[in-house]
């Protein structure tokens, strides 16, 4: 009469007697690094392709929709401090000024002199977290949406419109879903697609 072993004792004896194959171990992760164009280019084209959102079939009375470009921009910038350098500002503002119905160069000033503010909190805080980030975003979001709102006051000829209030509430309360849309981005970002 045979020795029945159990069943994790038979189990392991087969797999001493199998040879092992290569497509029987997990992939390695040895030797691979991120895709430098997608690493260093996904930052650049997700916030202009967020100034593409003026584009979109969404017609409104009042300012209600958030400037979702700066709200990326931003995003980008605090979460992955030496990513954009200081001078991003300058052609991403541009860009978004060509699409979003703003005067040219009031995006060029807004974003330049936002990057700045977040460079002078870079030196000051050293370490930050989510609430402080936020907060950060708050302030730099509402002067942004201000001076905004003043800046093409001023080229259509009539003051400062006081109905931004509703845009500026959904900007600041969107601000962590966009947040947690460039982590995803930045985890894409970095995957490691390329052999070394």
């Amino acid at each position: 009469m045979p020795l029945k072993l159990p069943n994790t004792l038979a189990r392991m004896a087969d797999l001493q007697a199998a040879p092992i194959r290569p497509e029987d171990i997990a992939p390695q992760r040895i030797n691979r690094a991120p895709w430098p164009l997608l690493a260093m280019g996904l930052p650049w084209v997700s916030v202009m392709l967020a100034s593409l959102s003026a584009f979109s079939p969404v017609i409104a009375s009042a300012p209600v929709v958030p400037p979702l470009a700066f709200l990326l921009f931003l995003a980008w910038r605090l979460l992955r401090p030496g990513l954009l350098p200081i001078w991003a500002g300058l052609p991403l503002g541009a860009f978004d000024d060509l699409f979003s119905g703003q005067p040219f160069g009031s995006g060029v000033v807004l974003w330049s002199a936002a990057m700045l503010a977040m460079d002078a909190i870079d030196n000051r805080l050293l370490w930050r977290s989510f609430a402080q980030d936020w907060a950060v975003a708050c302030v730099l979001l509402s002067a942004y949406l201000v001076l905004a709102a003043a800046i093409a006051g001023l080229a259509a000829g009539y003051p400062l419109p006081l109905v931004i209030g509703p845009q500026l509430l959904v900007t600041l309360a969107l601000y962590p879903v966009v947040t947690r849309l460039v982590a995803l981005l930045d985890r894409i970002r970095l995957l490691p697609l390329r052999t070394v």
